[in-house]
């Protein structure tokens, strides 16, 4: 992939957090959800952690690998044109290794990446039992993060300090995290719109929220995060969620009745998925490739 395309896509997404209010990035898991995302409206795409590994019927513990992550960010990224962040975890491992995920996201067309500051194995931002590294080694991830990005590619800094040690703790670690020059900062799961408030108020650089279900964080609106003072808002694994239930009723509804033919009014028509991933272009490729090679073999132009 082109260092101008990976440079372009970067450049876009600090444009949009810097000048056009606030960014709404949903989670998307493969291409063809991040297709029918982009083909929506939304202006970047959230790679979730959660969302792919559950994909992959995997618990969100930080155990999918590099490998996997950056050859799934490489088929979304060749699908869409829209800017991509990408959930990293901890990085793959210590300083070195979290040198090689960016370099290995940047590749693969990521335009930001974030790091958070959990020990493996690390777990849901929202969930009890998470454990923090020390400061100086998360700065020292980060550190290798900006170097290896070379302002290709946007840096964030999450910290789930809020659910172990406190908002006060949250604050100073992303007063900390922030001298490592990243581009953002993603505090996880603060707990009302109040603490959403201290921590911009607290916090200079551009801030990013995590808008879940089920989670500890109040249902709060992109406007609501606009007016709070934020950047962007991701909604991990909302897409996911929908699919998976869709996918149960009418497994559910095949088994009882024998018959999709009670759903259909439910389904995505062949023609709709057809026009979201441009089948046609393809057909018209192939009726292009085919007059050239008779003519070739006519000896034509």
């Amino acid at each position: 992939m082109p260092d101008q395309f990976l440079t372009g896509q970067a450049n876009e997404l600090r444009r949009l957090i810097h000048t056009d209010g606030i960014v709404v990035a949903p989670g998307v898991f493969s291409p063809a959800v991040a297709r029918l995302a982009e083909k929506t409206g939304f202006r970047a795409l959230y790679f979730s952690g959660a969302g792919f590994s559950n994909l992959l019927a995997l618990p969100d513990l930080g155990i999918t690998t590099l490998t996997e992550v950056a050859d799934a960010v490489s088929k979304v990224t060749a699908r869409v044109k829209v800017p991509l962040i990408v959930d990293a975890d901890t990085g793959f491992g210590e300083a070195l290794n979290v040198a090689r995920t960016v370099s290995e996201l940047k590749t693969a067309g990521a335009a930001a990446v974030h790091i958070e500051d959990q020990v493996l194995p690390k777990r849901c931002g929202h969930l009890e039992g998470k454990e923090l590294v020390d400061p100086d080694e998360m700065v020292k991830k980060l550190v290798a993060a900006r170097d290896a990005a070379n302002e290709e590619l946007l840096i964030v800094a999450r910290t789930d300090a809020r659910s172990v040690e406190g908002l006060d703790s949250a604050i100073e670690r992303a007063r900390i995290y922030s001298r490592a020059r990243v581009d953002m900062i993603f505090p996880e799961a603060l707990e009302s719109s109040e603490e959403f408030k201290e921590f911009r108020r607290k916090v200079k650089l551009p801030l990013m929220a995590n808008m879940t279900e089920f989670g500890k964080t109040p249902y709060l609106s992109s406007k609501e995060f606009e007016e709070l003072g934020y950047n962007v808002v991701i909604f991990p694994v909302t897409a996911f969620r929908a699919m998976m239930s869709s996918v149960k009723e009418t497994f559910a509804k095949l088994m009882s009745e024998g018959s999709q033919e009670g759903i259909l009014e439910s389904l995505m028509t062949r023609e709709e998925f057809y026009d979201l991933i441009d089948y046609h272009k393809y057909e018209d490729a192939d009726k292009r490739a085919l007059r050239t090679a008779r003519r070739l073999r006519k000896g034509t132009r």
